[in-house]
């Protein structure tokens, strides 16, 4: 037997110098994400008001002020949960329906593909002044076109009214959004093999018992995508309510992220910290019980 075949071969050495190439990278998310994080949880048991160097430690009554003494954080926290679930059940369906009509690469689907993504590329401050112009009561478009068919009587004041505005703003963030979540669906979809619709439709299934058996299956992990990412674009709409409301906003369009920008703009830093925390915290929970519940994921992922 020859010798160098029965001899071990040793482990491929990797050159110290590799190591430097993520350091750059590391240094950054550092500065920028962990050492802020980490200061937020410092200054969230300070009175801290951002300016002055000297500020006393308070424990967790930051954390108790904002769920038994203020009433302007709760609020701005049922808000962001109502507006949460409206959109990612709107937002969530609507795309899946957009998906299953745009399916086929034909001319057509592509071109509507392209124009129900379009929204997406816009800035959010851009679709905020394009949704107040079409909800202004005076001279919107909404209302002009309620107004041009005979449909007077179902013209609004849609922002101006305190019980259905976060409803109108919720259509605004599924418009905008709707079309990129509608990709995630086609992607999985397109992947479907073929073959299983012809063996159904042979077995004679209809198209409800279709996509019962095959087509929900084959798009529940991108249907988890959809929701964990929607999920958390609806607590971040923070330049659309602003662009949409005005700063601040009122407490009817009011979520977690206006309210925390206006108790840092009202220099209550310490406060501010533990609202963010209790933000980071609220994103995580609620993204965790999603998959929890709906069990999307296939297991061993």
């Amino acid at each position: 037997m020859n010798a160098t075949k029965g001899r071990r071969r040793s482990p491929t050495r990797v050159n110290p110098a590799l190591y430097l190439f993520p350091l750059p990278a590391v240094a950054v998310i550092a500065f920028f994400l962990v050492m802020p994080t980490l200061q937020a949880f410092q200054y969230a048991i300070t009175d801290w008001n951002g300016f002055s160097a000297a500020f006393n430690y308070v424990g967790l009554d930051n954390f108790m002020r904002a769920f038994t003494n203020d009433s302007l954080f709760t609020n701005a926290l049922m808000n962001n949960l109502k507006f949460v679930l409206l959109v990612v059940i709107a937002q969530t369906l609507f795309s899946l329906i957009l998906a299953l009509l745009l399916t086929k690469n034909s001319r057509g689907s592509v071109l509507l593909r392209a124009l129900f993504f379009f929204p997406t590329i816009l800035s959010s401050v851009s679709v905020a002044f394009i949704w107040k112009f079409i909800y202004d009561p005076n001279f919107g478009l909404a209302n002009a076109v309620l107004g041009g068919v005979g449909l007077e009587a179902l013209q609004s004041s849609y922002l101006g009214n305190d019980a259905q505005a976060l409803y109108w703003v919720a259509v605004t963030q599924v418009w905008f959004h709707a079309g990129q979540m509608m990709v995630v669906y086609i992607a999985g979809l397109q992947a479907i093999p073929r073959e299983l619709y012809e063996a159904a439709e042979m077995d004679g299934a209809n198209k409800w018992q279709q996509f019962k058996s095959i087509t929900w299956p084959f798009v529940a992990p991108a249907t988890s995508i959809v929701v964990a990412y929607t999920t958390v674009q609806s607590f971040k709409a923070f330049d659309l309510i602003l662009g949409i409301a005005g700063n601040p906003p009122k407490q009817s369009l009011d979520i977690l992220s206006t309210r925390i920008y206006s108790t840092f703009a009202n220099s209550e830093f310490g406060y501010a910290a533990a609202q963010s925390i209790i933000f980071m915290a609220m994103i995580a929970l609620v993204t965790w019980l999603q998959r929890r519940l709906l069990r999307l994921t296939p297991k061993g992922e």
